[in-house]
């Protein structure tokens, strides 16, 4: 039989236990730099959820990337467009860092950008379908040079066979990089020997076709372990190193043909810093670091700072009253969580973010709606209706691409308003 001192004992315990985990009361108000944010934009009338950035932090970080990229041996920086999609926002970054260099991902925006950008140097991040070059062609216009100014990215044989058909049909040569799997595996070339028989087709068919570069992305490095990434890191060089050889070895006259243009690109936001004082690459591509989302809270970004903010207006707030149709579980609730004493409705929402301010905020997952996403908080929160509560982007790629126009703010005024890209057809 339990003895009684043994059952107190146990409650004791179980009691403390609960006591620990019991949720503390969180909340408050914005802080200096959000309450200024929320003055802003309510002096310019701002009705609406938008996406914000402060253009004082987003310089700051361009010259971080511009300091890392002019480490001797000096590379180009890259802007990586899909990260920044809107033509403005990718001027203002060329303007302050002194690049013409852009990497895109997507026809639409390819078209968009050498329309826009005449002057621009731009690399595909991702092989397209023969159908986009038709497209692409049948449609350009400009000043903008593809034969000079654009490299397309193949990743196999069989593509690059597409390609030269294509080219020896209209009568043009185009400007190939070939894309490296150095550890993503994700495709491309993953050795010398992989890249020996596309280079030998570009070799033979130079009025169609020249040689651009090679491409090699490593971003499985920002998944891994410190320690996993830092022992993997010689092993990405020396793949991204033995191709370079070899078309050095074999094929000098390739790289005799494309000179100075030659395009050495790899990296991105995560590891672009890994290869300062390297001579490996000659070009980094780097664009979401620049808006430095929650997803990139990386040791080797940490003196990044977020720049780039989801601002919504509240539309109600109210207690918490349960759940629809099980409204006695209101009463317990705050019992257990005072996090959940109240709610706030904001405009629209269910985007790809987490609350940022004011602190305390939590997202419900019954009112998880892209019309009016509910957000449980603490009777501490200072978030009255017509507020703006502030969300900080996972990503910057397709969040950016869902409030119209990119706000620029800085100083307490709104100094840009940047027109997204649009998908196009």
């Amino acid at each position: 039989m339990v003895r009684r001192r043994t059952l107190l004992i146990g409650a004791g315990a179980a009691l403390a236990g609960a006591a620990v985990m019991k949720p503390r009361t969180a909340g408050g108000a914005h802080d200096a730099y959000f309450a200024a944010m929320q003055q802003t934009l309510r002096a310019q009338g701002i009705d609406r959820p938008v996406l914000v950035i402060d253009l004082d932090r987003l310089d700051r970080n361009i010259d971080r990337v511009v300091a890392s990229a002019a480490v001797a041996p000096a590379r180009r920086f890259r802007i990586v467009v899909k990260s920044l999609p809107a033509p403005g926002l990718v001027d203002y970054v060329a303007r302050r860092a002194g690049t013409h260099a852009g990497m895109v991902f997507h026809r639409p925006f390819l078209e968009a950008m050498a329309r826009l950008r005449p002057d621009a140097d731009l690399l595909l991040g991702k092989p397209m379908p023969v159908a986009a070059l038709a497209h692409f062609y049948d449609n350009h216009k400009g000043a903008f040079d593809p034969a000079r100014q654009l490299q397309w990215l193949v990743d196999t044989p069989e593509r690059l066979a597409q390609y030269l058909e294509f080219a020896t049909a209209r009568g043009l040569r185009l400007r190939i990089n070939l894309e490296l799997d150095v550890g993503l595996r994700r495709g491309g070339f993953a050795s010398p020997e992989a890249i020996a028989a596309p280079l030998d087709t570009l070799a033979a068919n130079t009025d169609h076709l020249e040689f651009a570069g090679f491409m090699g992305y490593d971003a499985h490095l920002m998944g891994l372990p410190a320690f996993v990434a830092d022992a993997e890191f010689p092993r990405v060089k020396a793949r991204y190193a033995a191709c370079t050889g070899y078309v050095r070895e074999r094929h000098g006259a390739l790289l005799e043909a494309v000179g100075e243009r030659l395009c050495l690109n790899g990296a991105g936001s995560p590891t672009f810093r890994r290869y300062e004082g390297e001579s490996l690459l000659n070009d980094v591509s780097v664009g979401t670091a620049l808006m430095k989302p929650t997803h990139y809270d990386l040791p080797i970004l940490a003196d990044f700072e977020p720049s780039a903010f989801i601002a919504t207006p509240v539309l109600k707030t109210l207690p918490s009253s349960g759940m629809p149709t099980m409204e006695w579980l209101a009463a317990p609730m705050r019992a257990w969580d005072p996090n959940t004493a109240r709610t706030w409705f904001v405009y629209s929402g269910n985007w790809m973010a987490t609350p940022e301010s004011p602190p305390g905020l939590q997202p419900i997952g019954i009112y998880a709606s892209s019309n009016q996403q509910g957000f449980y908080g603490s009777e501490r929160v200072q978030l009255a209706v017509d507020d703006f509560l502030f969300l900080r982007p996972y990503q910057s790629e397709a969040v950016l691409l869902q409030f119209g126009d990119l706000i620029g703010l800085r100083g307490g005024r709104i100094e840009a308003r940047w027109p997204v890209l649009t998908a196009g057809v």
